[in-house]
């Protein structure tokens, strides 16, 4: 389209994305890589929470969390997530909607690998989201797994990637007036070309 310039410009919505991120993380006091990160559970509900994104592939956007959680039993459910990433000192916002498939591989690994040792042994001792009876029962628990697994852990077979592919991307910027500038890319399958279209604020 010819007006998508300045921040819009660009054949890549990833390229695009990976650019709008590395300026926010030269701005936003902490976790610029935050999303809020959007599931349906069995009967349709929605959830909502904070994760933080792990990387913008070429073609794919990429997390990390435990299998048993709520968030991985309603993508693994779905099939489809939503997220969105919003930075107030840029006054932008990137929403994604698509398609949801596990990262277990050698990338999984490499990840987990590259976290710091109480992080690898909290993902160990941590069964999240389900009912625990203090934070004394926790730390017990990570205080096992550091005897049992010791200083280099293997990743836990409950734990890994989950990697989003775009139906549709949507980048967003503030506007004076209220008069926003929003493109939406959005396509019908994988693989297809994006049909790029401005929408009214």
């Amino acid at each position: 389209m010819s007006d998508r310039t300045g921040l819009f410009a660009g054949d890549d919505p990833f390229a695009i994305a990976r650019d709008w991120l590395t300026e926010a993380e030269r701005s936003e006091p902490n976790d610029a890589n935050a999303i809020a990160l959007s599931t349906v559970d069995a009967g349709g509900l929605p959830n909502v929470r904070m994760v933080l994104l792990k990387e913008i592939e070429a073609g794919a956007f990429v997390f990390y969390t435990n299998y048993g959680s709520a968030k991985a039993q309603e993508l693994d459910s779905a099939g489809k997530a939503a997220f969105v990433m919003h930075w107030k000192s840029l006054r932008r916002q990137i929403r994604v909607r698509g398609l949801v498939e596990k990262e277990e591989g050698p990338k999984a690994d490499e990840y987990y690998a590259s976290r710091s040792l109480k992080s690898r042994l909290g993902a160990w001792a941590s069964q999240q989201s389900q009912p625990l009876s203090s934070r004394a029962h926790l730390m017990a628990e990570v205080a096992k797994v550091t005897a049992k697994h010791g200083p280099n852990p293997s990743r836990p077979p409950f734990w890994g990637g989950y990697r989003i592919t775009p139906l549709e991307i949507e980048f967003w910027a503030d506007g004076a007036f209220r008069l926003h500038d929003r493109f939406r890319w959005s396509r019908g399958a994988v693989g297809e070309e994006w049909d790029i279209r401005r929408l009214n604020p």
